[in-house]
């Protein structure tokens, strides 16, 4: 099933409104097999980075999974490896040429979509963490140990690396930059020809943006500050 005509809502990155027209649509539209099914969303998929697809203009957050981001490199014992962006790679591959059905089960504290996403059937979250291109985000869910612990024990990639885990990974970056950011605001809000974006501290393109002010560009000191402001996050 797929839902339609939401672009306009989620290009302008209001990710909660659009979830509200989500969900007002499936029940409008009869999509559901009856009253509290969960809301199904499906078509082409966009992969923003490993556990972030884009669909019919909706972001979903991989439930339960946290890959490394984008810029994030790994020590290994030959040198360094671009963990962020191989994720990357892998999911763009597995969801390339395919309609990828993703299971909305609610939003993280960010507003934005969780999803269990599929292709055929292939289950997109779990295979990302069997292969070692994410961590079982426990903190906020128990579903992928068991595939933690099988591509552990194999050491596969990131776990063949020293690598940090994200959400540390992200906390280190957030407090580096943030002490030397306008009033503690490390959020760049930055304009460009494809509208207003915004970095956070652990984007790729995070130290090449200069922000300025004076052409309407701006910090932030948190994403929803950003999202309200009419901002949607860079990728």
């Amino acid at each position: 099933m797929s839902i339609t005509r939401i672009a306009g809502l989620a290009a302008a990155g209001a990710i909660a409104l659009a979830l509200l027209h989500l969900f007002s649509s499936h029940a409008a539209s009869g999509l559901s097999g009856g009253r509290g099914d969960p809301l199904i969303v499906s078509g082409p998929a966009r992969v923003i980075d490993a556990d972030t697809l884009e669909i019919e203009g909706l972001r979903i957050r991989l439930e339960g999974v946290d890959a490394p981001e984008a810029g994030q490199v790994c020590p290994t014992r030959s040198g360094r490896w671009q963990a962020g962006q191989d994720a990357r790679r892998q999911m763009t591959w597995w969801t390339a040429g395919q309609q990828v059905r993703c299971r909305i089960v609610g939003r993280d504290t960010y507003g934005r979509a969780l999803g269990h996403c599929f292709t055929g059937d292939r289950d997109l979250n779990a295979d990302l963490v069997e292969a070692g291109l994410a961590w079982a985000f426990v903190k906020y869910s128990q579903n992928y140990l068991a595939q933690q612990t099988r591509a552990k024990a194999a050491r596969r990639g990131i776990w063949a690396a020293s690598c940090q885990v994200a959400w540390e990974y992200r906390n280190n970056r957030w407090a580096d930059v943030s002490g030397r950011a306008p009033e503690g605001c490390p959020i760049k809000g930055n304009i460009t020809r494809r509208g207003r974006i915004y970095h956070m501290p652990w984007s790729p393109w995070y130290g090449r943006t200069r922000i300025q002010p004076d052409k309407g560009e701006r910090w932030f000191c948190n994403e929803r500050q950003a999202r309200a402001a009419g901002w949607r996050p860079a990728g």
